[in-house]
């Protein structure tokens, strides 16, 4: 133990290893939806959904065991929400791009993100994002996954006339909103482990339902098994020389740039909430975590699933008093036995998972009340990153059309001198997505 705490230090952090342990736990108990929610996504793309639940755990563990260890932060690590939604919607489905290819993406992006880091590119990037476009786009996501969730179960359809309408009554909508309103209590009761609960209750319910009531048999596919050895079907298959033609160049670079702002924002947003900043303002040890964060997204596309990075849900921890890298490592060693659970949770229908983005869009709609909405200059873009990401369906619009804006409304109002060199070359970056999407 102490050991232990030498190398957390964690005297220095006014902690202690039960106070770590206990923040590890609640840091697992509220992000462990993503064991579910990203094989639900993903598996749009037709990816077994067992292969990505293992290469979700394993990335989850790895990432959130290096962070701890390397930076001493109390961050964990998974899969991104938004960005398992970037690659199932936006490159595997909306460019008909295969998903071993899309997996070979996101490898090559976590080896530039490498570079960038070691050269201290990406920190330059942090440093020059306009605090109202991170809070813009934060919220933007959080729109974006609860339409995910909603037209998941039919709740939204599509309609000729205007668009988008309601689905109307029917057991899966009834179970959906029965779902959303037992997690919605229990998060405001601040059950630790709500998400979770609310995913098995509402999972119970839909089996239930699909043994009683007409019309509500395929609801649930009931496994055979609780335990199996975990599943490769994933691992390791991703297609690098595919992902490396011409043809490939502009999805790499659009994922590339959504990947480095969505990260980048998320990373921000924990430490903001955590209160790990520095006297000038960055992040506490931000190199080194960036630098986590590019080898997450790199064994992300090896092991099987989208970019790994920083979650939100750390915050949690820290709220239970986590300070150091020990509450990281414990979060990560949380999920390792659930890659043996495959067939148990793949039962887990959409219906369960569905109360759960709605639900994740409105924790990360918390960033709005943050923006100067008096002061148009900020408020245009950040508003604009903030409704076309649900209403392109792509992340990348709504970063491309708030950056833009900035800048344009930056050089309308004579304030030419306040922009750094940085986002005149994320600008450049950003047409040349426009031009080739």
């Amino acid at each position: 133990m102490s050991s232990i705490a030498d190398f957390f230090k964690l005297k220095e952090n006014k902690t202690d290893v039960g106070t770590e342990v206990r923040a590890g736990i609640a840091t697992f108990l509220t992000m462990a939806y993503i064991i579910v929610v990203n094989p639900d996504i993903l598996s749009n793309t037709g990816m077994p959904f067992a292969g990505v639940l293992f290469a979700t755990v394993l990335v989850a563990s790895v990432s959130s065991i290096l962070m701890g260890l390397v930076t001493n932060l109390p961050f964990a690590i998974a899969p991104g929400m938004g960005l398992n939604a970037f690659f199932a919607f936006s490159l595997c489905i909306g460019m008909n791009i295969p998903w071993q290819t899309a997996l070979g993406v996101v490898f090559i992006s976590g080896v530039i993100f490498l570079i960038l880091s070691v050269t201290g590119v990406r920190q330059a990037i942090v440093q020059s994002i306009p605090a109202s476009l991170r809070y813009g786009v934060a919220a933007g996501i959080g729109l974006f996954l609860s339409i995910i969730g909603l037209t998941s179960v039919n709740f939204i359809v599509t309609d000729p006339d205007t668009t988008v309408t309601f689905g109307g009554m029917n057991p899966t909508t009834i179970l959906f909103l029965i779902g959303l309103a037992i997690t919605g209590i229990l998060i405001a009761k601040k059950v630790k482990g709500s998400l979770i609960i609310g995913i098995v209750t509402t999972s119970l319910l839909a089996l239930l339902a699909s043994k009683t009531i007409d019309g509500a048999a395929d609801m649930v596919a009931v496994p055979d098994n609780i335990f199996a050895l975990p599943s490769l079907d994933v691992f390791f298959q991703l297609d690098i020389l595919g992902a490396l033609t011409v043809s490939m160049a502009a999805p790499i670079f659009t994922f590339l740039f959504t990947d480095i702002f969505d990260s980048l924002s998320t990373f921000l947003g924990v430490s903001e909430v955590g209160g790990f900043i520095e006297k000038d303002g960055q992040p506490k040890n931000v190199g080194k975590a960036l630098l986590v964060d590019a080898v997450s997204t790199t064994v992300s596309g090896l092991f099987g699933t989208s970019s790994g990075t920083t979650y939100i849900e750390s915050a949690s921890g820290v709220e239970e008093g986590g300070r150091t890298g020990l509450t990281a490592v414990v979060t990560g060693l949380l999920f390792l036995p659930f890659m043996f659970l495959s067939p148990l949770l793949s039962f887990v229908p959409a219906v369960a998972t569905a109360p759960i983005l709605v639900l994740i869009g409105l924790f990360m709609m918390k960033p709005v009340a943050k923006i100067a909405w008096d002061n148009y200059e900020e408020a245009i873009p950040a508003f604009l990153a903030l409704i076309l990401i649900p209403l392109t369906y792509s992340i990348t619009q709504g970063i491309v059309w708030g950056f833009l804006s900035y800048t344009v409304l930056k050089i309308l109002k004579g304030k030419i001198r306040e922009l750094p060199l940085m986002i005149y070359i994320i600008d450049a970056g950003a047409i040349l997505s426009l031009l080739y999407h």
